[in-house]
């Protein structure tokens, strides 16, 4: 039998006793694990070796998991700082010993989501007890966090060495304290025929694998023998690149609005808070606008320029109030507070700089404006929530508009992508009087998904602005029109690090 020189020598490095792995084949006889798979591949068609397959999963740390490892568990850091607190006796102010443990940002959100979870205590009315029987070494997690950090040598653990559970080493990848990754690995092992094969002795035929310039341009290909090509072999599967279903949604949303004659804004990310809340009538205390609600920015802190004469006409009316009935908040109002750079929270700070003639200069009814921009939040990551997203803002400027304006609007929106099933729920915010949310009925679930917010902005608001006429506004969100639009039950299936990569090739776009 003659067999290429590569096929002769995995044969030979192949054993009838045990299976080896293509690794160990290409370490044996010196050549590229894709020859020797290809090779093994080839003797198996021809029956003188057996090859299996099988998958090897291997958990590595994330860089949050790996901290949490060599220090401890936010809840774990709570639990300990709660004890000392005396929260196993009397029950202590939860910013207290918040305080104390020294937790920042979202560990403060991870501590408080997993403390009474796990059993540490209870958290209840700004209240923190701790349970004195809990016991923070048999913490499953914290013993599977020090069992992958316990070799540093080793970046990857394979997960059938491991003596932690698969409920455990779920529930750390969904907090993403480790990442999973799965690899093939294919076994050969002799056969009798390929036994037979080697004590009768195989001969290396000098083929060639593949067609060169060196061969045509020499004319050596006439004389050359060319090894046998597989045309029903598999082919590698190469996804190539496309436009996320979720930009192709927000294309359309933009075609269908300016469709109905609104013209695009368009405005920077990271915004002074005057823009994103102050203008909108937001108090300074407003829950909202402390740092476990938003996202600011280290460098620069703080905006240079802000427009004096609008600063000091929004100073009056959160002091003052507007018109002869107004009161204002009679609460502090700090510019510095003001001039903070943060991440916008929504798109509306876009709506204050049109609507103040900032942008672009002083605008005259009737307008029509939106933007589909990304916003972002400090939330807690669920099936509906991100911490950013896409926000569909749009406001109409006109004389004597109502909320049947508003509610007809939105049917008509809504309309363009199927959705006929609106339905209105009257709400509170500080910007819009009135005010009411909007819900869709999943097509899946068909639960009630909330999937926008409106009303009619306040005086409040317009009158610091310059703005003499009514202007109905609203947010929407785009993750959840395409939860109505496809049937998605969790945004994470669509956006982030654990996007559903063959449910979006799958998924037909709907136009």
């Amino acid at each position: 039998m003659q067999l290429s020189q590569t096929q002769v020598a995995v044969l030979e490095a192949a054993s009838a006793d045990e299976a080896r792995t293509v690794d160990a084949l290409a370490d044996a006889t010196d050549l590229p694990p894709e020859r020797v798979t290809g090779a093994v591949f080839a003797l198996e068609e021809a029956g003188l070796v057996a090859v299996e397959e099988a998958v090897d999963e291997t958990v590595a740390l994330t860089e949050e998991g790996r901290t949490y490892a060599e220090a401890t568990l936010p809840e774990v850091g709570l639990y300990e700082t709660a004890l000392e607190a005396g929260a196993d006796e009397t029950p202590a102010p939860m910013g207290q010993v918040i305080g104390r443990s020294g937790l920042e940002g979202p560990q403060v959100d991870i501590a408080l989501s997993n403390y009474a979870r796990k059993g540490y205590g209870s958290i209840d009315s700004g209240e923190l007890t701790a349970d004195p029987d809990a016991d923070p070494t048999a913490d499953g997690e914290v013993g599977a966090l020090e069992a992958l950090a316990g070799d540093t040598a080793a970046d990857e653990h394979p997960v059938a060495t491991l003596e932690v559970d698969a409920d455990t080493l779920d529930q750390l990848e969904r907090r993403g304290l480790l990442e999973r990754r799965e690899s093939t690995v294919r076994t050969a092992i002799l056969t009798e025929a390929g036994v037979t094969e080697l004590m009768a002795g195989i001969e290396a035929a000098d083929t060639v694998g593949q067609v060169t310039p060196e061969l045509l341009t020499s004319g050596e290909w006439r004389d050359a023998d060319f090894a046998a090509y597989n045309v029903e072999a598999d082919a590698e599967v190469v996804d190539g690149g496309g436009v996320h279903i979720l930009r192709q949604t927000a294309e359309r949303v933009k075609d269908v609005l300016v469709g109905m004659g609104f013209q695009e804004m368009a405005g920077p990310h990271a915004d002074a808070d005057f823009w994103i809340n102050d203008c909108l009538f937001m108090p300074q205390d407003h829950p909202a606008r402390t740092h476990w609600d938003r996202f600011a920015l280290e460098h620069p802190t703080h905006i240079d320029e802000l427009p004096a004469a609008l600063v000091e006409r929004v100073e009056r009316a959160h002091r003052e109030g507007v018109g002869p009935d107004g009161e204002g908040y009679n609460s502090p109002w700090d510019e510095d507070f003001a001039r903070a750079i943060a991440l916008r929270g929504h798109t509306t700070s876009l709506s204050a700089r049109y609507l103040s003639g900032h942008q672009m200069g002083r605008l005259e009814p009737p307008q029509r404006y939106f933007s589909v921009e990304k916003v972002y939040r400090n939330d807690t990551l669920d099936p509906t929530h991100l911490l950013e997203f896409f926000q569909i803002e749009g406001w109409v400027m006109a004389d004597s508009l109502s909320v049947r304006d508003l509610m007809g609007t939105f049917e008509e929106f809504y309309a363009q992508f199927g959705i006929h099933d609106i339905e209105f729920k009257p709400h509170y915010n500080p910007y819009t009087e009135p005010s009411f949310e909007l819900f869709g009925t999943h097509p899946t679930t068909g639960e009630l998904v909330e999937i926008g917010n409106s009303g009619i902005f306040r005086e409040e608001m317009l009158e610091p602005l310059g703005v003499e006429c009514d202007v109905m506004a609203w947010g929407l969100a785009l993750e959840r029109l395409l939860m109505l639009m496809y049937g998605f039950e969790d945004i994470r299936d669509i956006h982030g690090t654990l996007c559903d990569l063959e449910l979006l090739r799958e998924t037909e776009v709907t136009y």
